[in-house]
């Protein structure tokens, strides 16, 4: 390692608290020589080791730091190490048949994220330092799970974020190693699902609402559900194996709706839950207006901001969809309601929700509060890079009388 980072006075707050990134802006110079993606010493302003990471100049984030001893070697041993602390994290405290088994800064591995779909691994890599040692990674993973008896039978890459530009890296997407059959059943809750890796959102399927999803099945019971944004049908088809009378599902994509159905038939559930092609938004006025009552409104929407700077119109979006949600569940209903989006900070959601409530006269009666499944470890940190971005309440809907 022939290059050493030397903060600012006064910067690497974030770090200091926990972070794992360095900006451009805290950096006071750069002392030696190196290729962005290599490894760098990384020390304060008085020479104080802070440990060590790779560093990329065309990012903002210039340096991720991958441990916070000046003295460890970065090496296959380092690696597996890494790897082996976040499986057995895993099997401690989730269902592994299905999970994320890598969540980037989370478990200390910054800028990649892996999951695995029954015997499919799907990897994201957003950062160059990092993608270097994505075979590494990768057979390291491999070889604990193989430990465990869990055979791998392919890898399929989802490097296709456009936060891979900001990088000076191109998408990618494809195999690697040899092909196989994309579309991977898998089984969550005691529903099946086909969750297809190629062409699904993100790496395929949305594992972090595992536990929020099996919390609405106690709710719904013989019930009339409507379930908003619904993606593949997850939320509905928990609530359709609970035992609900009907379900509706609702969501814009052509895709999601047909990949849907075709799990509510995996399910032999075709013919109490059934699913919609709609703009949720033009949707619940009409459900409205036609006088429609369900006895829980599931809302669970797409992330409505990505940047700080679009978070007002999130607000109005997420104040909106709540409101019109609340109207539809009958008096002494339930809403299950959730934010994705890191911008939304729980205080700032909480409040939206409670403008919303106020807005229809309805009184809210929390029955729990929940957030992502513990494979999408909450790494508490200061600023931007913390992990915990999912909020998820569920509440009785009471009219006021």
């Amino acid at each position: 390692m022939s290059a050493n980072v030397i903060l600012k006075k006064g910067e690497g707050r974030t770090l200091k608290s926990g972070g794992a990134w360095i900006y451009d802006n805290e950096i006071d110079k750069i002392e030696g020589d190196f290729e962005n993606g290599d490894m760098v010493t990384v020390s304060d302003f008085d020479g104080y080791p802070m440990g060590q990471g790779f560093i990329n100049t065309r990012s903002k984030i210039t340096v991720r730091m991958m441990t916070r001893k000046k003295d460890t070697v970065v090496d296959d041993a380092f690696i597996e190490m890494r790897v082996r602390n976040a499986w057995e994290y895993r099997k401690s405290t989730v269902d592994t048949s299905s999970c994320r088994l890598i969540f980037g800064e989370a478990d200390f591995l910054p800028g990649i994220v892996i999951d695995k779909f029954s015997d499919v691994l799907v990897v994201e890599s957003l950062a160059l330092g990092i993608d270097r040692w994505k075979p590494v990674i990768l057979d390291k993973l491999k070889k604990v799970l193989a430990e465990d008896g869990i055979s791998i039978r392919g890898v399929y890459e989802r490097s296709d974020a456009k936060v891979r530009l900001q990088e000076g890296m191109e998408r990618v997407k494809g195999f690697i190693g040899e092909p196989f059959d994309t579309k991977v059943e898998i089984v969550e809750n005691g529903v099946r699902y086909i969750v297809d890796v190629q062409d699904g959102q993100k790496t395929g399927f949305f594992l972090d609402q595992k536990y929020n999803r099996l919390a609405i099945q106690k709710l719904c019971k013989g019930k009339k559900v409507l379930d908003c944004f619904t993606h593949t049908g997850s939320f509905a088809l928990n609530a359709g194996i609970a035992g609900a009378a009907s379900v509706l599902g609702v969501d814009a994509s052509e895709l999601g709706v047909a990949q849907a159905r075709e799990n509510a038939e995996l399910n032999g559930l075709s013919d109490r839950v059934t699913f919609q092609c709609a703009d949720v938004f033009d949707l619940l006025p009409e459900l409205e207006e036609k006088g429609e009552k369900f006895d829980v409104v599931i809302l669970d929407p797409p992330a409505f901001t990505k940047s700080r700077s679009s978070i007002k119109n999130a607000v109005k979006g997420y104040r909106e969809i709540n409101l019109r949600g609340m109207k539809l569940v009958k008096d002494g209903g339930y809403l299950a309601t959730c934010s994705c989006s890191h911008f939304m900070d729980p205080e700032l959601f909480t409040k939206t929700i409670r403008e919303a409530a106020g807005n229809v006269h309805k009184r809210l009666r929390q029955v729990e509060y929940r957030t992502q499944a513990a494979d999408h470890p909450i790494l508490w940190t200061g600023g931007e890079q913390a992990s915990y971005y999912l909020k998820f309440y569920i509440f009785q809907v009471v009219d006021e009388k």
